[in-house]
């Protein structure tokens, strides 16, 4: 196991970006996720690992009533999420700045928008490996539901054709060398169509299935980081994991990874030294039983304390 975290500042902190931020997608609640994290002691959990922890209360993000915010072509509340997800990017980078590590709890995974292009701001060279069971690519033209939750990927690598100007903030400068997907097992036919034109390598389940996640993190951080010396940041949606593992998530598909498979990723990317921000999304305990709940967001957390240190292999922790 990495003895330090390259690109951090001693001593190690861990800064919590809490994002109660729905996308006013159609099923509700993953707003709630970050709170339900929080309110299960995730910083307390982190300090046992020897982090410091700096946490100041959930993000308030602009209140933009929807009927000011129509849609722009298929997009759906666009200025809204615009705004958000700019707020976002503007913690997230004054924190990777300061040396620290921004753990950001989602919420919609368009904030990932905002995230990646914080951690751009001070890490330019550095890479995305994206775990999900989508691919989150779609651009505004090729979106069929206009939820930007859908689309972040095609914003933060400029695919956008016409540009939107609302997103005009986001640079768009990440490139296909630079992001790897692992998990893949839901993506549309516009979606293939993009990862294939844009030759974006992208590991499915059935990659998973073939090679072991072992061989899979190495191929990704190959394709990605072959020197393993650029900063990573890791944007983990939950319902990369299959749903017997992580119930409470708004678009489960059948057939994720296993629990053990998602803590590896967390667990090597730890490794590494190189992890530089974490980004957890999509936990949304709206949707299911108490128990259900209750195990998803045990699940979220000790994905976080696997990505900051927590490992099964105990000679080396």
């Amino acid at each position: 196991m990495a003895s330090h975290l390259k690109f951090l500042k001693e001593p190690k902190i861990a800064a919590i970006v809490g994002c109660p931020f729905s996308d006013q997608q159609p099923r509700a609640g993953v707003d709630q996720g970050p709170i339900h994290l929080v309110q299960a002691d995730l910083p307390g959990q982190l300090r046992t690992l020897g982090w410091e922890v700096e946490f100041n209360g959930h993000h308030a993000f602009e209140d933009i009533s929807t009927k000011e915010d129509p849609p722009i072509g298929k997009l759906l509340n666009p200025r809204l999420v615009s705004s958000v997800t700019k707020a976002v990017a503007e913690t997230v980078g004054a924190h990777a700045r300061a040396g620290k590590l921004p753990v950001t709890l989602g919420g919609d995974h368009s904030l990932a928008m905002g995230t990646i292009s914080g951690t751009l701001s001070a890490h330019p060279d550095a890479v995305v490996i994206w775990i999900d069971a989508h691919a989150d690519i779609n651009t505004a033209e090729s979106t069929d539901s206009g939820n930007i939750h859908g689309c972040p990927v095609s914003f933060l690598m400029g695919l956008n054709d016409p540009p939107v100007p609302e997103f005009a903030w986001v640079k768009g400068d990440l490139t296909n060398k630079r992001i790897v997907y692992i998990g893949l097992r839901d993506v549309d036919a516009g979606e293939k169509r993009i990862l294939r034109e844009q030759n974006i390598k992208a590991f499915s389940m059935h990659e998973v299935d073939r090679y072991g996640i072992g061989k899979v993190v190495e191929m990704a951080l190959d394709h990605v980081n072959p020197n393993r010396d650029l900063p990573i940041h890791l944007s983990f949606d939950v319902d990369a994991l299959d749903p017997s593992v992580a119930p409470s998530t708004g678009t489960p598909v059948r057939g994720g990874l296993t629990f053990r498979e998602g803590h590896y990723i967390c667990e090597a990317i730890h490794e590494t030294g190189l992890l530089v921000a974490l980004d957890l999304m999509e936990v949304n305990p709206s949707l299911m039983d108490a128990n259900s709940v209750e195990q998803t967001v045990k699940v979220g957390c000790s994905l976080v304390r696997a990505a900051l240190g927590e490992c099964l292999a105990w000679m080396y922790a």
